[in-house]
C-alpha cells in the first residue's frame, strides 16, 4: 500500500474478525472505501453491520485482521483517530441534565472546537433547536435528541460520518432535517451509513455493502447494481439473520 493510496481512501479493511465468545460477528470481512464516499451497509439483524462500525469507530477492538480509517489504524490511532470521526447511533450520547446548549458546549470543549458558541448556535439552528438551547435533553422527544445527535456529530467538522440507522426515530419534517444537512457536506465528507431501508440507502450511496452472518455477500460502488438483481441478493439474506 502507498503512500499516495492510502490518502484516496477512506477505508481499508483486511480479514477483519470480531469475535463474542464463540460466536463471530464479523467474519473475514474486506473492502476499501475511496474518500468521499457514501457507503451504504445493508443486510438482516445480527449480520454485523453496527459490530463493523463499532469496530471502525474504535469502540470495539477486532479480534484479528486490520481496518484502517483515513489511514489511521482503529487500534494503535485510536486517539487520533476519533478526532476526524463523527457517530450518529441508536444512542444519542447525550447528558440528559443538561441543556441542549450545554451539552454541545461540552462535546465542542472535549475536541477543541474553535469559537465554540459560535459552532454551537450555527448547529442548534441549523437543527432547528435554537430555541430550545436552555432546556434540559431529557425534556426531548425522541427525534429532538436525535437531531441534537446529528448537531454533536458534526460540531469538530469530521472527515467521515458514521450513520448507525440516523432516520430511525425521526419525524418526516427531521427526516428533511438531516437530509439538508447530508446534502450540504456531501461533497466534502465521507459517509458510512447502516440502513435497512433500501430505497433511502441506495438512493444516498455511492458504494452498496449487503452483510451476512458477519460476512460481505456484496460490495459494488452503486454504478455497477442493478436494483432488482440487488434486492433479490438481499432479500435472499433476511432468513440469515440471527435475532
Amino acid at each position: 500500500m502507498t503512500e499516495e493510496h492510502q490518502h484516496t481512501l477512506a477505508l481499508e479493511v483486511r480479514d477483519l474478525t470480531r469475535a463474542f465468545g464463540v460466536r463471530k460477528a464479523l467474519d473475514g470481512v474486506s473492502l476499501e472505501l475511496p474518500v468521499g464516499a457514501f457507503l451504504s451497509i445493508f443486510g438482516p439483524n445480527g449480520a454485523g453491520k453496527t459490530t463493523l462500525v463499532k469496530v471502525l469507530t474504535t469502540l470495539l477492538n477486532p479480534s484479528s485482521g486490520s481496518a484502517r480509517v483515513l489511514g489511521r489504524d482503529v487500534v494503535s490511532d485510536a486517539v487520533d483517530l476519533r478526532t476526524h470521526i463523527g457517530l450518529i447511533s441508536h444512542n444519542p450520547l447525550l447528558y440528559p441534565d443538561l441543556t441542549a446548549e450545554e451539552n454541545l458546549l461540552f462535546f465542542a470543549d472535549m475536541y477543541g472546537v474553535e469559537q465554540p458558541h459560535v459552532r454551537v448556535s450555527e448547529l442548534l439552528e441549523a437543527v432547528e433547536l435554537d430555541h430550545r438551547k436552555l432546556d434540559l435533553t431529557r425534556t426531548f422527544s425522541r427525534g429532538m435528541l436525535q437531531r441534537l445527535s446529528i448537531a454533536r456529530a458534526l460540531l469538530h467538522r469530521p472527515e467521515v460520518i458514521f450513520l448507525d440507522e440516523p432516520y430511525s426515530g425521526l419525524d418526516p419534517h427531521a427526516m428533511d432535517i438531516l437530509d439538508g444537512l447530508i446534502a450540504q457536506i456531501r461533497d466534502s465528507h465521507t459517509f458510512v451509513m447502516i440502513s435497512h431501508d433500501l430505497d433511502k440507502g441506495l438512493e444516498l450511496c455511492s458504494h452498496a455493502l449487503i452483510l451476512a452472518k458477519g460476512r460481505v455477500v456484496l460490495y459494488e460502488p452503486r454504478e455497477a447494481i442493478d436494483d432488482a438483481a440487488f434486492r433479490q441478493t438481499y432479500r435472499s439474506t433476511v432468513g440469515m439473520g440471527v435475532s
